[in-house]
């Protein structure tokens, strides 16, 4: 027997419906008026406009029935009666009460305007008709929102309290009870990899004395269920071509305190590739499509390998213009034998090109703005690569949270499509005020106003303020980075600055500089963008307590201010995955600077090279290298505040900062002109921390120095420390904390194993 519930609107309208048929059946008459009784807030207009009858018409029981019908669909109702007066007809309604506030009381883990916005999605809301059953759903919704965050014992009452003016008031009071904890994970069913090892493999946890941090030991079923498809991705890639989750069950304490997971597996037979067939159309280039096959026969089958095939497939395929190529993968097994043949079977379907490109979402920055960084025109062939390259320019710009295109067939037509790049626009200004401290610099404010993408232009205007206890700066920059249409920038940059060397003696000099620069970037690659600019700086050496003898020399040469007119060429490429805490990729850059006039002539060169290397998903290798020279020219020296400076963090860690290199006769540190570091770090997952990347461990090993002009480079001249530190990206900014211990030191040197920074990257 099945049971049919009915809506209490919907049962309403039949029962009056019946009724009025059954007992107010009336003959068919023409209407000279219609009458609205009951109204309270409602307008009558939105009665008659229910109703699917006028004055004039013959009004007829199913027409009765029909306005009913009709009414009490608008949900504005709670009752609704049609009643005959002779030749007029008399709609009596009684309004639902509407929502006047609605309150929340004991919600800590949420703020309101979050729980507001998700009860107006399924109806509550002030100025909203109440019902009683929209209310037990809004119970079910804020319940489901606590589940979210692993609040399970979340208890809601509902308070509904009639004011006047037929309003009510909603109050959902809520007892937020404790967070639920996962208890135990258990994995069965595993052989060849044991419990231990696939656990690691997860984010979800046991409790932990750092899970108050990582909150990893809250359960959440869209992170068990990437657990469990990290779990499947662990076996595919190890050769287990068959491996399935069985399944996962969770279990709930009584008192909704405790959470167990048992996950339940089975492997299958481990598979070695013996082979690799295409199968299908390949343009008549299939030598060039297997380059591309990064799958390895003698090798355990890999999940990873097959997939990043066939994406390669498909994008050499979109390349070509065949924008909805399919390649499936089928492989051929020998179980008894555990071997695997890879079959690729290519589907190219039909060649398109875009007839096309529509720009949608972007309410603030101008079409052009977006349209000069496609690759990929208008009545051209389809290909894959330029529009992807087109996504990554316009996600790069920084200017908006998200950027899709999609790709739609145009009607009618069979080798025709339209792009359509969607973009969801973000707040571009930012105005930033910080503070920082450092082992070296002591108290540091900084203090920023920047707009990335000025009145939609997509131009860039900032002004920076930095202080600290060595270097203090203020810098005025704009970029227009479209200052031809060949894709060549110019920025201008007006800056003044004031440092101070370190010196054991201490002392109240500072050398200060204002000047300002021009500099254009002209893109020779998709990734490569070479700065070519020009500068006009002064530089004061002021104040005599305490100033080095080679700043006092410098001056008695070229007097207290001296006038420089630099020339500037710079390269950079950065193909790393994240700007603060990278796993993989490369950047390099390198910076030249040319003094053409002025009082000065020299050249200083700065390159920098890291590589990261995964050596797991959860281990990370960074290697970092900086070469500095420079060089005075036209038998002028090279000015002393162009040095380069050593020791620290970003240097050879262990040493004081800026304490490598030359000391002048009285004990202050110059510099040199010439640098050279090299550091290794090797970065593990905080315990506890399960994978999350912002807190992590690491070892490291730095080694370099600084030389002057008058210093031979020399091995033993080197200094080097090893030590271990914490990687935070903390809401205040990236932290590194460092222990060091210098192994290549000199008795003179000055050591300063801890040494930590907040506010900056390393």
């Amino acid at each position: 027997m099945t049971a049919v519930r009915f809506k209490p609107t919907l049962l309403a309208a039949l029962m009056a419906a019946s009724l009025f048929q059954s007992a107010w059946a009336v003959e068919p008459f023409v209407l000279k008026d219609i009458r609205v009784e009951g109204l309270q807030r409602a307008d009558a207009g939105t009665v008659f406009a229910s109703l699917p009858f006028r004055v004039g018409d013959t009004y007829t029981d199913d027409k009765g029935s029909a306005g009913l019908r009709a009414l009490f669909a608008t949900g504005l109702f709670k009752d609704v009666r049609i009643q005959v007066d002779g030749n007029v007809v008399v709609v009596v309604v009684e309004e639902r009460p509407v929502i006047s506030r609605v309150e929340f009381v004991g919600t800590k883990e949420f703020d309101k305007d979050v729980l507001v916005k998700a009860l107006k999605d399924i109806g509550i809301g002030e100025g909203q008709p109440f019902d009683r059953a929209l209310a037990d759903r809004a119970e079910q919704e804020l319940k489901r929102q606590y589940l979210t965050r692993s609040l399970y014992g979340v208890e809601v009452i509902t308070t509904i309290t009639p004011t006047e003016r037929n309003r009510v008031n909603v109050t959902f009071t809520v007892t937020e009870g404790e967070v639920t904890k996962i208890k135990s994970i258990r994995i069965t069913g595993n052989q060849a990899f044991s419990e231990s090892t696939l656990i690691s493999q997860m984010d979800l946890t046991k409790g932990g004395w750092l899970t108050w941090y990582t909150k990893s030991d809250q359960y959440a079923r869209a992170k068990l269920n990437a657990d469990l498809e990290t779990i499947k991705a662990y076996y595919l890639n190890r050769g287990y071509l068959e491996f399935k989750i069985e399944s996962a069950q969770v279990v709930i304490s009584p008192d909704k305190q405790d959470i167990s997971i048992a996950i339940s597996v089975s492997e299958g037979p481990r598979y070695v590739v013996t082979g690799v067939r295409l199968e299908g159309e390949y343009l008549g280039k299939e030598e060039e499509f297997r380059k591309l096959v990064t799958i390895e026969p003698g090798e355990a089958y890999r999940a990873d390998a097959v997939a990043a095939t066939t994406k390669a497939f498909t994008d050499r395929f979109a390349a070509f213009g065949y924008a909805f190529a399919r390649v499936d993968f089928r492989p051929e097994l020998d179980r008894a034998k555990g071997q695997a043949v890879a079959v690729l079977v290519a589907q190219p379907q039909r060649r398109v090109y875009v007839r096309r490109v529509n720009v949608a979402g972007n309410s603030r920055t101008r079409d052009e703005v977006i349209r000069r960084e496609f690759r990929q025109f208008e009545a051209a062939w389809y290909d894959g690569q330029k529009i992807k390259l087109s996504r990554d320019r316009v996600d790069r710009l920084g200017y908006f949270k998200a950027v899709d295109i999609e790709t739609v067939e145009v009607p009618g037509t069979a080798d025709q499509v339209d792009l359509t790049i969607t973009v969801e626009e973000k707040p571009t200004g930012n105005l930033m005020l910080g503070a920082g401290f450092s082992s070296a610099e002591k108290f540091t404010l900084t203090a920023s106003v920047k707009q990335d993408n000025v009145f939609g232009t997509g131009n860039y205007l900032g002004i920076d303020l930095n202080t600290s206890k060595y270097n203090r700066t203020i810098v005025v920059s704009t970029v227009d980075p479209y200052f031809t249409d060949d894709g060549v920038s110019r920025s201008y940059d007006l800056y003044y600055r004031t440092s101070r060397p370190l010196n054991t003696q201490g002392g109240d000099y500072k050398i200060v500089t204002p000047g300002g620069a021009v500099r254009f970037g002209v893109p020779f690659t998709e990734f490569d963008t070479v700065f070519f600019g020009a500068g006009v700086e002064q530089t004061s050496i002021k104040g005599d307590t305490g100033l080095p003898v080679s700043y006092r020399l410098y001056r008695d040469t070229f007097g207290e201010t001296s006038l420089s007119v630099p020339l500037t060429v710079g390269w950079s490429r950065d193909a790393r995955d994240s700007l603060i805490a990278p796993t993989r990729g490369r950047y390099q850059r390198l910076n030249l600077e040319l003094g053409v006039a002025g009082d000065t002539r020299y050249l200083r060169g700065d390159y920098q090279f890291q590589q990261f290397i995964p050596l797991s998903n959860r281990f990370t290798l960074g290697l970092n290298t900086e070469v500095g020279y420079g060089k005075g020219l036209s038998g002028k020296p090279y000015p002393v505040f162009k040095n380069f400076y050593g020791g620290g963090l970003g240097t050879v860690r262990g040493f004081e900062q800026n304490s490598l290199g030359p000391l002048d006769i009285e004990g202050s540190y110059v510099g040199g002109n010439r640098r050279v570091n090299v550091n290794a770090e090797l970065y593990v997952p905080f315990p506890g921390a399960g994978n999350d990347r912002t807190l992590r461990l690491f070892g490291y090993m730095d080694a370099g120095n600084v030389w002057g002009e008058k210093d031979s480079m020399s091995f033993s001249d080197v200094r080097a420390s090893v030590g271990v530190g914490i990687s935070w990206v903390s809401p205040v900014g990236p932290l590194k904390l460092s222990y060091g211990k210098p192994f290549r030191y000199q008795d003179q040197d000055k050591i300063q194993r801890l040494q930590f920074q907040i506010g900056t990257a390393f």
